[in-house]
């Protein structure tokens, strides 16, 4: 694809892209050996793409969202929309009683549980013709196995849904007091989103800069990632979309603003002038 001269120099690693450190000991990388994924083996990899028939992200809550106690269904819509430029449809919650999906109360935090693979099922049955993607989203916490403790989330690549829990990125969840809990509830949320439906587009764990698809073991490891994406995987979502990249900035910059969420909207707001700047 042809590239404008503002997208190249947007998908240029240069200015306000920091280098991934060595990880600690309880780090993802320390545990999860990657070799990375390179633009040109993204190519070769042949991920599916958009097309004009299936062209629509779909967010399917499960059970429900309540005000103040999750992160606003319409907020995460907005966000994802800007983040991937296609469209993105909120369907009506399914309630959890009536869909079939096994659940369990968790012996350690006797939380209820949802099983990752009835749900899967139940999405690749309810997945739209013009879909893309569909993500199954829930303030329920999840397990895939009775062995299992508990999962943050599953996908099924090929059959392009998946499920992901909100629960644990919750300071509640833990009892924790914290300032705005709901402001950095959104900000997880809108993270984990992101992360699961970038890797629908056959985008994998990035080992080579600070970027939103950074592996993580752990919470913080996850908080330590950005909104944003390193210049190569920006280049292999753009090459499945075909957005143009500034003004894909843009409109996040106004979600981020919107939001409150300032580090981001800072970040954008350099990297525009930065592409501004270069084409003078």
């Amino acid at each position: 694809m042809q590239l404008s001269a503002p997208s190249r120099r947007a998908l240029e690693p240069h200015g306000d892209y920091a280098a991934l450190p060595a990880p600690g000991r309880n780090d993802w990388l320390a545990n999860h050996p990657e070799t990375g994924q390179s633009f040109a083996d993204f190519v070769r990899s042949e991920p599916q793409r958009p097309d004009a028939r299936r062209r629509k992200l779909y967010l399917q809550p499960l059970g429900s969202f309540t005000p103040g106690g999750s992160p606003p269904l319409e907020r995460l819509q907005t966000f994802a929309a800007a983040f991937f430029t296609l469209e993105v449809t909120v369907l009506p919650a399914l309630d959890i009683a009536a869909s079939g999906v096994t659940a369990r109360q968790n012996p350690f935090t006797h939380h209820r549980q949802l099983v990752t693979t009835d749900i899967l099922t139940l999405l690749r049955r309810r997945l739209h013709p013009d879909a893309y993607a569909m993500l199954g989203i829930t303030m329920e916490d999840l397990y895939t196995d009775p062995s299992w403790n508990f999962v943050f989330g599953q996908v099924s690549l090929r059959a392009r849904v998946g499920v992901y829990s909100f629960a644990r990125y919750d300071p509640r969840f833990y009892n924790e007091a914290v300032k705005d809990s709901g402001h950095l509830l959104l900000q997880r949320s809108c993270k984990v989103l992101a992360h699961e439906m970038t890797h629908m587009f056959g985008v994998q764990h990035c080992i080579y800069f600070h970027c939103l698809m950074n592996g993580s073991n752990h919470l913080a490891e996850s908080d330590a990632r950005p909104m944003h994406l390193c210049p190569v995987d920006l280049r292999k979502l753009q090459a499945s979309i075909g957005f143009d990249v500034v003004v894909r900035y843009r409109r996040l910059l106004d979600f981020h603003l919107n939001a409150g969420f300032r580090d981001e909207a800072a970040w954008l707001t350099r990297r525009i002038a930065l592409i501004a700047q270069s084409s003078t």
